[in-house]
């Protein structure tokens, strides 16, 4: 094809009930038939009436992509930089907890593809697996982010940034939309609780400490709902060189205040939909950033990426790069590191032949005059 992607041949599965994968939607399926209720329910909900959550992929529906002809593309790149290393394509993955419980291999298949994909991995605290089993799975391959939330042990705190900054780890991607957990009814109807057998060694967790507690009154117990921006960010830079990296903002105000406190980047996120139910859609929060920004700090995005030509649209309004949590989630359930790896794949071809039919050569040339959008008025305009 042009741009020099390969060719998708879709072919009939080898057996006759084989279901064909060819989207995001079809390994969402087949990840769900294999998760069980619970598990299903809480890596797939968001809080309370899932607003968010839904707005969070429908919001992108409301852009059109301007499609170019007679452009030569053949030495078409899709490679950026991302945490100090060129990556495949502008994506990583969200730091998504609780992954063995998707597949017993968890962050340790995730990692691997992310690595045998050429890009980034933000690693959760809760991870079921240590930072250095994670980190190194990759193999050296890629960098890492150590997710962290402001914690009432602060000595727990200051291990955790410590040993992540030993393993390797680039960045701390400070989660700061969550001093409470949001209301996510489907955790409290099914009492949900981490299965046994499963740790989050980050936090020095043990199995039987966390099927004591429900997943909400654990994370009251440990978080520190008193944090605030000149408190944590200057406490983090006396104790680290990693970058400091904000997840959680969606608004101009907190984008200013992330470059007031000297911050290396945000991430503009909403937690997937499971903390504050009705706040804006990531992909409409991130133009508001941006704008504040004025390219004065790094700006990335996670929330509803489910196809190539949605990292295309982000970009093209701005982010530098875009982050995904649920759809490794699916991989994982649907089939461990080849799963992630599936999708990941299809992912970065829907996004090389977005670029390559809007004529676009390299990342920097995505541009909002790439999109357009309907005015009120009802005509199609492009976006400058």
């Amino acid at each position: 094809m042009s741009g020099g992607a390969p060719v998708l041949i879709p072919v009939n599965g080898e057996k006759k009930d084989e279901t064909i994968v060819l989207c995001m939607e079809d390994i969402k399926a087949v990840a769900d038939s294999k998760l069980s209720e619970v598990a299903r329910d809480f890596y797939n909900s968001g809080s309370t009436y899932q607003i968010t959550i839904n707005e969070n992929s429908s919001a992108f529906n409301k852009y059109r992509l301007r499609s170019r002809v007679l452009v030569d593309v053949s030495k078409l790149s899709t490679e950026t930089t991302c945490l100090g290393r060129s990556i495949r394509f502008p994506l990583g993955i969200s730091p998504a907890g609780l992954q063995s419980m998707a597949h017993p291999d968890g962050e340790l298949a995730t990692s691997r593809a992310c690595a045998k994909l050429g890009i980034n991995m933000a690693i959760s605290s809760f991870s079921n697996y240590p930072v250095e089993d994670v980190i190194g799975a990759g193999e050296g391959k890629i960098n890492y982010a150590m997710q962290l939330y402001t914690m009432k042990d602060r000595a727990l705190q200051e291990r955790i940034i410590r040993n992540a900054e030993a393993k390797g780890c680039k960045a701390i991607f400070l989660t700061a939309d969550s001093p409470v957990l949001g209301v996510r009814y489907n955790e409290w109807r099914n009492d949900f609780r981490t299965p046994e057998g499963l740790s989050f060694p980050v936090l020095e967790w043990t199995s039987e400490n966390i099927r004591q507690q429900t997943h909400d009154s654990g994370f009251t117990k440990f978080n520190d709902d008193s944090h605030n921006w000149t408190r944590e960010i200057k406490w983090l830079r006396e104790r680290t060189k990693m970058q400091i990296w904000i997840k959680g903002v969606v608004t101009a105000e907190d984008t200013e205040l992330a470059i007031q406190h000297g911050c290396d980047g945000i991430l503009v996120s909403n937690h997937g939909g499971r903390q504050l139910d009705g706040v804006p859609a990531t992909i409409d929060a991130l133009i508001e950033c941006v704008d504040a920004a004025k390219g004065r700090i790094s700006v990335h995005m996670d929330g509803g990426i489910r196809k190539g030509t949605d990292i295309f649209i982000a970009l093209a309004l701005g982010a530098e790069c875009v982050w995904v949590g649920r759809p490794a989630i699916w991989g994982l359930a649907y089939d461990g590191q080849k799963g992630v790896e599936k999708m990941l794949s299809m992912l970065y071809e829907d996004f090389r032949r977005c670029m390559a039919l809007c004529g676009c050569n390299s990342v920097k040339d995505i541009k909002k005059s790439c999109l357009s959008r309907m005015g009120l008025d009802g005509v199609l305009r492009r976006m400058d």
